[in-house]
């Protein structure tokens, strides 16, 4: 059994991730809405990565004798401007995800609790791609959002993104 906070913020953390795949779906409608299948793709693929990590979560709890406890998940409330804004937002968001997890890991830190650390060992080095994946589609953006070809090249790359469940994922 995992110390009662940890696991308290193992459980709220499945669903933050179960949020963020909400938040991705809600940013892949907006480019589908317009016109910028590419674009949705990346964020559907993304969306299905943050499923898999609170899969990933989920399991490790019920390994460790933990009960997982499903909240409510929000409706990502986010109202876009241009085509700048959810990627701006993303990259906000992986920020945000990243405290997170870096809370979690000082807490297991802080209990000596060896076996989670290693565990979110994978997930603080997911969330460092994360981040450079949201900065560099903001500055892709910024470099060739503006310019029709370059958009439509953008978003061709973005269409090529392949899904592929976590492999390498955490021991659980």
């Amino acid at each position: 059994m995992l110390n009662k906070k940890i696991a308290d913020l193992l459980n709220e953390q499945v669903n933050k991730e179960l949020y963020s795949a909400y938040l991705y779906l809600d940013f892949a409608n907006y480019y589908a809405d317009e016109g910028l299948d590419g674009f949705a793709h990346w964020y559907e693929v993304q969306a299905q990565e943050e499923r898999d990590h609170a899969f990933m979560m989920r399991r490790f709890l019920l390994n460790n004798g933990e009960k997982v406890v499903f909240q409510a998940v929000a409706k990502p409330d986010k109202v876009f401007k241009n085509h700048l804004d959810p990627l701006e937002a993303g990259l906000e968001h992986e920020r945000y995800v990243t405290s997170l997890i870096t809370a979690i890991y000082r807490e297991a830190f802080a209990q000596a609790d060896f076996k989670t650390m290693q565990f979110l060992d994978w997930f603080v080095k997911e969330q460092g791609e994360e981040e450079t994946n949201a900065e560099d589609m903001v500055k892709k953006m910024k470099l060739f959002g503006t310019d029709a070809k370059g958009l439509y090249a953008l978003n061709a790359e973005l269409a090529a993104r392949v899904y592929t469940p976590s492999a390498t994922g955490p021991a659980m």
